[in-house]
């Protein structure tokens, strides 16, 4: 999958623009501009410093393409960490096409998804987490996404990762030494201060774990069902949080008979609120197959606004519903809806009574709202952005790629085995299995130890040109 001649690729998005890039990396892109482009004033290309740009215009067959802008980026000091050049051309298709076909013709070959961040990695100019960071800056779509992502391109836990991992090599060699003196029963490894090592990174890699939950959502969007009996409001309340009308909104019950999705972003973090079918039993086979989907998104969700009208409430619809779908993991938030109609909020009450009825039930929030009130309406999305909060860690380290939080649990397992190796006082070889196991997971975060296919699956996920 490595390619080691030099590639382009338009870095821009497609169809014809104001301006548009192009980017050639590999040992003859300097040659390669320097036979197709003249520059206003005389240049020569060895002899011009890197991170320079020059105006002039490009040539081909006698022919002159566009007037452009050329920046130059000299190994190693370079995205790739080898010869750049990026051309600024005008956005016509023409123009963009007669450009790839130059510099083809030049011998660049066409680069492929994520090939330009690939060879960063090769190069030694980020690590792997960093570069899968790169993928995630890009598709990032609110504020608390792109701070995740921008926090991990620069460096994240990695490097604190990293700084813990060669300690634990540092043991394993010692270990090692040990075994070449097994006859002599010399002890080269402190386990004392091995043991307060396995200590320290248990500890991190807890942390790390536990932000998995908040990245992830952040990453995904946090998914909030709306749930409740039919003729509830819930189409109502999702036009009201999204401020269009999305949903079709009728008195008839049952009018919802399959999900309806779409997303807000609130305070820089994105929510994807999901209007579900009524909750009832029907002989309506449609609307049965409604009802098993609004169960199921439920399912998945992070977050349950569980929407009723306190004037047609049962108590023991709500118990059971609430029973039905309650888990750890599970946010709930009661809303009361029509408090335009009755007034004072009777949600309190409601609460009281089932607490009463449900001794293990227990509620996230409360809010009354009005599809007609936008305060209110506002103070619900207030909540929401609250109850998102509350899961978030403290400090700036978030763990949002499923790949690390994999790796981070296989090393968890294999430091809680060195411990339990050295209470049990397990000799030097029996250990260092087990070191090595978590030298190996941990090096996987950061790319240290990789292999074609992971590589092949991480960067065929970019876009082209990056």
């Amino acid at each position: 999958m490595i390619n080691q001649g030099t590639i382009i690729a338009k870095a821009t998005g497609s169809g014809s623009a104001a301006i548009s890039m192009f980017r050639i990396s590999g040992s003859e892109s300097i040659a390669m501009i320097s036979q197709c482009f003249k520059a206003k004033s005389p240049k020569k290309w060895k002899k011009q410093k890197s991170h320079t740009v020059h105006l002039g215009l490009l040539n081909w067959d006698g022919a002159t393409i566009d007037e452009v802008l050329v920046s130059i980026f000299k190994a190693p000091h370079s995205y790739t960490g080898e010869n750049v050049v990026e051309i600024s051309c005008h956005g016509s298709s023409f123009i963009q096409e007669e450009i790839l076909r130059l510099f083809i013709s030049l011998g660049a070959q066409p680069a492929k998804p994520g090939e330009f961040t690939l060879r960063a990695f090769l190069n030694q100019k980020m690590d792997l987490s960093q570069a899968e960071a790169v993928a995630d800056l890009i598709v990032s779509e609110s504020k608390a996404e792109h701070e995740v992502a921008l926090n991990q391109m620069r460096g994240g836990y990695t490097a604190e990762i990293a700084h813990l991992r060669q300690k634990l090599m540092d043991f394993a060699s010692l270990i090692t030494l040990e075994l070449d003196f097994s006859e002599e029963d010399v002890a080269f490894a402190d386990r004392t201060a091995l043991n307060l090592l396995l200590e320290e990174l248990q500890s991190k890699i807890k942390s790390l774990l536990d932000s998995f939950q908040y990245g992830s959502v952040i990453k995904k969007g946090v998914p909030v069902a709306i749930v409740g009996k039919p003729n509830a409001g819930k189409s109502s309340l999702l036009n009201a949080l999204l401020n269009e009308q999305r949903a079709i909104v009728s008195d008839i019950p049952g009018t919802t008979r399959d999900t309806i999705e779409d997303t807000l972003t609130l305070s820089g973090i994105q929510f994807r609120f999901i209007d579900t079918a009524g909750l009832r039993e029907t002989q309506d086979q449609i609307e049965a197959v409604g009802v098993a989907r609004a169960k199921e998104k439920v399912a998945q969700a992070k977050i349950m606004l569980y929407l009723y009208d306190p004037n047609d409430t049962d108590i023991s619809e709500i118990i059971t519903a609430l029973n039905e779908f309650k888990r750890k993991d599970l946010i709930i938030v009661l809303v009361e809806n029509k408090i335009d109609l009755i007034g004072d909020l009777k949600g309190t009450s409601l609460i009281s009574e089932l607490k009463k009825q449900s001794s293990h039930f227990s509620y996230d929030a409360l809010c009354g709202v009005s599809t007609f009130d936008t305060r209110s309406i506002a103070q619900l999305k207030e909540i929401l952005f609250r109850q998102v909060n509350n899961i978030a860690i403290q400090g700036d380290v978030v763990v949002s790629n499923a790949r690390h939080y994999e790796a981070l649990q296989n090393a968890l397992k294999s430091i809680i085995n060195i411990k339990m190796g050295l209470e049990n006082e397990l000799s030097g070889d029996l250990l260092s299995v087990d070191i090595n196991e978590a030298l190996h997971f941990l090096g996987e975060i950061s790319g240290e130890i990789t292999n074609d296919e992971l590589l092949g699956n991480i960067f065929s996920k970019f876009c082209i040109g990056k």
